[in-house]
């Protein structure tokens, strides 16, 4: 039997952008952290920061094969999230939602752990109802070109459920809408990371169709907030619970915002539409308020400062 306080947790895809946020937080609040991460579009400099910590270890796994450990919690962050890289290797991002679903459920079902499934916001697909409640279905392409992404993360929930279901494991499922910050990568196709790259560069701005869809951003402090807050929450609520930002912004408003912000003389141009790009996302986050007590509370504006900043930095170092 146990005699420390400590808890062991696994964060798998824990080099990427949102997975080092969370174990640099598990560390910061005393936890042993093992960060699982195979690289493909997880990046080592993320992560670098913490090797010197003693409560920190890095495996270099594939999470599509099984993992053999003794951990008391599991976040299970592992998938590209981009669509430039999630589509690169469909069927293998389908095989790391599904298969790695399957393993890290086999994982905490063995050693009885409590398991915390990273989906996201593209369960809804395009969606027919706005804001997006959690009692939502969806509206999905399961045969278009962003399907292995959406429908492998709603198959994942699926497993999620089954587990809970039939074996009473303690799950926790958190759709993560978009999530922007510091440790982005800058080719990763994502709409802040590209409209802050291309400002910083005084090139063309590209937007996607007219600019008129609108998204919803939180800031990536508040994102990991939520998910600890969720995972440390009394009871047996198994979610899902969606986290992110109510404030809802055109993406035209974000190129605008971006120009003024970098100072960039960058003009703005538009480019056709991509196939199955949702209309329209922001999340209902009323259930996150009632039960974990929590929202967002950094604006975008200041977020974009902080990550424009990264960027900055980063460019003058490479």
């Amino acid at each position: 039997m146990r005699t420390w306080s400590r808890k062991r947790v696994v964060v798998t895809g824990g080099a990427g952008f949102l997975g080092s946020h969370l174990c640099e937080r598990l560390l910061a609040e005393g936890n042993d952290v093992l960060c699982v991460d195979n690289l493909f579009s997880g990046n080592r400099e993320n992560i670098v920061h913490l090797m010197g910590n003693p409560g920190f270890e890095f495996m270099r796994h594939d999470v599509t094969f099984p993992l053999y450990l003794e951990v008391d919690e599991i976040y299970n962050l592992a998938c590209p999230a981009s669509p430039i890289h999630y589509q690169h290797d469909a069927v293998q991002t389908t095989k790391t939602n599904v298969h790695g679903a399957i393993n890290m459920l086999g994982l905490a079902k063995r050693v009885k752990a409590r398991i915390l499934q990273a989906s996201t916001s593209e369960v809804y697909g395009d969606p027919e109802q706005h804001p997006q409640r959690e009692d939502y279905w969806g509206h999905v392409n399961p045969i278009g070109l962003r399907a292995c992404y959406d429908e492998g993360k709603r198959c994942a929930e699926t497993l999620f459920f089954d587990y809970y279901r039939q074996h009473g494991l303690a799950i926790r499922v958190v759709r993560i809408f978009n999530t922007y910050g510091p440790r982005m990568h800058p080719n990763d196709g994502r709409v802040v990371s590209n409209f802050i790259v291309q400002a910083l560069k005084n090139e063309p701005i590209t937007l996607y169709g007219d600019g008129s869809q609108t998204r919803s951003f939180c800031f990536v402090d508040d994102l990991i907030t939520g998910m600890i807050a969720f995972m440390n929450s009394p009871g047996d609520f198994p979610g899902p619970i969606n986290l992110g930002n109510d404030h809802e912004f055109t993406i035209l408003e974000l190129a605008r915002k971006v120009i003024a912000l970098t100072g960039s003389s960058s003009p703005i141009v538009m480019n056709p539409l991509p196939s199955d790009d949702p209309r329209q996302r922001r999340p209902d986050l009323t259930r996150a308020r009632e039960r974990l007590g929590w929202e967002p509370r950094i604006p975008l504006d200041e977020g974009l400062v902080t990550t424009i900043d990264y960027f900055r930095k980063l460019f003058q170092k490479g």
